[in-house]
């Protein structure tokens, strides 16, 4: 790898500005200082001065050295990401174009990249972009919410331009690598049909399956009261950011839209099973989505966060929940969230604990054993 001009031996003299510093930029970040806390990071604020909390956080927590009003501050910049809404990083281009040193190299984090190319392209800045998308992410938003393992085993594509310097994408490789990331080369096109069917088709089924329960409801809200379990699982995509969502819908419309006919098309063929109480189609879409479904890898995170959660018997007594939570504060291990599930339907356990990381699943599962709790664990 050559690593002249701009390129050193080191990552230690690198100077990388973010425009967008919420759960994704700040997880980058934070995983960036962690290859190396000699890397400059710096910070775009578009509210340009007014209180902006998550800038002051990552000041304070040092995973920001400094935070500009200015554009042009990102004119030595080594790399740069674009961490904004699609269709705003789609506007910075023509901000950034003018200050860009030759030798920085511009990339995005957006899950649509055909668009963002087109304008690169017109903008006749091939030579220095990278389409980027690290296929991980949170129904959360913010920089409150990022961290940095959650790049850790998460896919990371990167869709570069035909006039990029190899050396330039070899680099973002090896800073993906050392953030733990799994980086994979895509053409635009292929990664913009590959996510409208395995991502934003799935927000979209989310949230309209939501929005229909909602429309469906009673006055007394039984619907709402008796949602739990399975429904929250397949729906918890639905409570993402709008904004960004909206975006990307408009962003990735026709490949959305290809995909969506084709879904609602299986649908179709569902609700005409069912008109004729057709046995062996009804078994069928079941067993061959169960058997393609188990043969999906665990090794890796996909497009959307993987859930690390465990469940578990507990007897209806005051303390039985306190006592649980005792037994894993003692042993270091976080709780990310806890509940009683009362609609069991679909679920073994009363109790639902969520970690946030497998490692801590695996470390309670050693502790709650011990303990003899009768444990499931998905």
């Amino acid at each position: 790898m050559d690593h002249s001009g701009s390129f050193t031996d080191s990552v230690t003299n690198l100077r990388i500005g973010f425009i967008g510093f919420g759960l994704i930029g700040g997880s980058i970040a934070r995983a960036l200082k962690k290859v190396s806390s000699s890397i400059t990071i710096l910070a775009y604020d578009y509210r340009q001065g007014k209180s902006n909390a998550g800038l002051h956080a990552a000041l304070a927590d040092k995973t920001l050295d400094a935070v500009t009003c200015s554009l042009a501050d990102f004119g030595d910049c080594n790399i740069i990401f674009l961490c904004a809404p699609v269709l705003a990083n789609i506007e910075y281009l023509h901000q950034l174009k003018p200050i860009l040193n030759p030798d920085c190299i511009l990339t995005d984090v957006g899950s649509v990249k055909g668009n963002i190319h087109e304008e690169v392209k017109r903008l006749g800045l091939e030579a220095q972009f990278i389409g980027g998308h690290p296929m991980t992410g949170s129904e959360k938003t913010g920089y409150r919410n990022s961290y940095a393992l959650l790049l850790e085993n998460a896919y990371y594509i990167f869709t570069p331009t035909d006039q990029v310097p190899k050396e330039k994408v070899e680099l973002l490789l090896s800073l993906a690598r050392q953030m733990g990331s799994i980086p994979i080369l895509l053409h635009a096109r292929e990664h913009d049909a590959i996510t409208a069917a395995i991502s934003h088709m799935p927000h979209i089924i989310a949230a309209q399956l939501v929005n229909f329960v909602r429309n469906s409801d009673d006055e007394a809200e039984t619907m709402r009261t008796l949602a739990a379990g399975g429904f929250k699982d397949i729906t918890r995509i639905a409570s993402s950011s709008p904004v960004m969502w909206q975006n990307i819908c408009l962003t990735n419309a026709s490949g959305i839209k290809e995909m969506l006919d084709g879904y609602i098309k299986s649908l179709q063929e569902v609700s005409d099973a069912l008109s004729r109480r057709d046995e062996k189609f009804l078994y069928n879409i079941f067993e061959t989505a169960g058997e393609y479904r188990n043969s999906i890898p665990n090794s890796a995170k996909g497009i959307l966060e993987k859930v690390y959660e465990i469940y578990l018997d507990i007897t209806d007594e005051a303390g039985a929940i306190a006592t649980i939570a005792t037994q894993l504060a003692v042993n270091q291990i976080s709780i990310k969230n806890i509940g009683i599930l009362h609609n069991r339907e679909f679920e073994e356990g009363v109790l639902r604990i969520e970690f946030y990381n497998q490692d801590s699943v695996e470390k309670a599962i050693e502790v709650l054993n011990h303990f003899q709790y009768h444990l499931y664990v998905r």
